[in-house]
């Protein structure tokens, strides 16, 4: 919960409690119009959300009924309550709770915050390859994808806002409820979520930085793992998340166009065979994205028309990653394109890697971060045959506890998520900071020759991890 979010509840329950102890002093008696003003402070600076209705009724409600006696002239505090004043005091104090209990069990999601010494711009962009047909629009039409950049930043300027974590949540929370299985109005409050990003703030001079692109999963979005976009950003790296249309649960482009997802780019209840072809083709039309943003960011780097980035990407550092059916696509990138010097991926869904990959592995370094209760038969026998044809140097690890949204912000909703199949059992901050650490360690061991005893074998520091190869 917000500041005043949690103060409300607290001014409240003091004015109810008051007369069980002693009668109320004036200055008790005028906590429902403090607490009145301060909601109208609320609304102005953090914003209503749907979830303090409840505490907005009964806040009228209290300071409706406590004018009579605050305007009443007499001594201050004189007035004992008694009978039916008492029973009305206990069934307001149950009424505070029930209504303080929706806006904590649902709050506005703060991400982890990043631990790296620089500031993080954001910044999104669309590309358009015009050498690739959209395949799934059913229309003629070239493949448009968008993208948003992590980067580290210069400090930005005193009073600067803080980016949203989601821009379009207005129309993309919606289809992310429902995706999830609730009502499409219960995440309406994202659009009060901000992150610890800077929109359009200039790039940090002085050095070239690695290139990190990340491939989301199926019915995912490009800040579906924020927390991890920003930590890597925040210790010198250049992170670009695609957002691969008709794949993500919802695209919204700048020009108003909306996107959803096809599902039958991912045919569920098809035979085997049916299906992993199917998969091929739309994780092919990814490995497609990052191609083509690899392929923009290497002439970013040689003239960027803002002035922004010339000089300061190496492309000679170029690592992928992906969650999900990204980890499929970061898998399947790695195994054709050279330019992928070295992979991450988390819980990467195998069935949509094609066979060439399946059965000749990936030349590149690989750390496989696995949740525990995501992985089924099939992807693990897929993963199984890949991983035969790969350096044994390559680590597969898994978070005890985890599930797979567990790799997302999605944790971040409630403290229910894990109630409302959002997250596995862990601590859901406990587990994006095994995440954060062990990512970055990874890229920096590769791109920054950092040592690290991490990937050597079980720590005591992390007894959550299994060493699996």
């Amino acid at each position: 919960m917000r500041p005043i979010e949690i103060i409300l509840p607290i001014l409240l329950a003091a004015y109810l409690l008051w007369p069980f102890f002693a009668p109320r002093p004036r200055v008790v008696k005028a906590l429902p119009t403090i607490s009145l003003l301060l909601t109208g402070l609320h609304l102005l600076t953090e914003g209503w959300r749907w979830q303090m209705i409840p505490m907005y009724v009964l806040l009228s409600a209290i300071f409706l009924a406590s004018l009579p006696v605050l305007l009443r002239p007499g001594q201050p505090g004189s007035e004992k309550p008694r009978g039916w004043c008492l029973l009305a005091a206990i069934l307001s104090l149950v009424l505070l709770a029930v209504a303080s209990l929706l806006p904590a069990l649902l709050p506005v999601p703060e991400l982890l915050a990043p631990t790296g010494p620089y500031p993080v711009g954001t910044r999104t962009i669309v590309l358009t390859d015009t050498s690739r047909k959209e395949i799934y629009s059913g229309n003629d039409e070239p493949r448009r994808f968008m993208v948003q950049i992590w980067y580290p930043a210069v400090p930005p300027p005193a009073g600067t806002k803080q980016a949203p974590w989601m821009s379009e949540a207005r129309i993309v929370a919606p289809a992310i409820a429902q995706y999830i299985e609730l009502p499409v109005f219960f995440l309406d409050h994202l659009v009060l979520s901000h992150t610890d990003s800077y929109e359009n703030i200039p790039v940090r001079p002085g050095e070239a930085y690695p290139l990190l692109l990340f491939s989301h999963g199926w019915n995912g979005f490009r800040q579906q793992s924020t927390f991890l976009m920003e930590e890597l950003a925040s210790h010198g790296y250049i992170v670009a998340a695609m957002e691969h249309p008709y794949g993500a649960r919802l695209t919204v482009f700048p020009d108003g166009s909306i996107v959803p997802n096809n599902p039958a780019a991912l045919p569920k209840g098809k035979p085997q065979d049916e299906y992993e072809v199917a998969a091929r083709i739309l994780v092919n039309q990814w490995s497609g994205d990052l191609a083509y943003a690899l392929d923009y960011f290497t002439q970013l780097n040689q003239a960027d028309p803002q002035g922004q980035f010339t000089g300061l990407i190496d492309i000679t550092r170029v690592g992928v990653f992906g969650h999900s059916t990204g980890g499929g696509a970061t898998v399947q990138f790695c195994g054709t394109d050279p330019r992928c010097i070295a992979g991450v991926t988390l819980d990467a869904f195998m069935r949509p890697v094609g066979t060439q990959v399946l059965d000749g592995g990936t030349r590149q370094p690989f750390l496989y971060l696995f949740s525990e209760l995501w992985p089924f038969e099939r992807n693990t026998e897929l993963f199984n045959r890949y991983y035969s044809h790969v350096s044994p140097s390559n680590r597969v690890i898994t978070i005890l506890g985890a599930d797979h949204y567990d790799f997302s912000d999605l944790p971040a909703l409630s403290p229910l998520a894990p109630q409302l199949g959002l997250k596995g059992p862990i601590n859901g901050t406990r587990v994006q900071r095994i995440i954060n650490t062990y990512v970055l360690a990874y890229f920096n061991q590769q791109f920054k020759n950092t040592p690290t005893t991490l990937f050597d074998g079980p720590q005591t520091d992390y007894p959550e991890l299994r060493y699996d190869k």
